[in-house]
């Protein structure tokens, strides 16, 4: 059985998770260039895994160690 998309949101419309890690992805860009600490690069791998899971649909967020 194949699942429909969801109709709250069109297709070519990013869901709100999406648009939210999304807008902190470059806000962390913005505020630090591409010269990042470990806390910052840690930091984006997890907006990106956030991101990733929400433009999927799916919750399986895997948490970082």
């Amino acid at each position: 059985m194949a699942l429909l998309p969801d109709s709250s949101h069109p297709a070519d419309c990013p869901a709100p998770a999406a648009e939210q890690a999304n807008e902190a992805i470059r806000a962390l860009v913005d505020a630090t260039g591409q010269d990042w600490s470990a806390v910052q690069a840690a930091t984006y791998e997890v907006l990106l895994i956030e991101w990733a899971a929400a433009t999927r649909g799916g919750s399986d967020i895997i948490e970082a160690a």
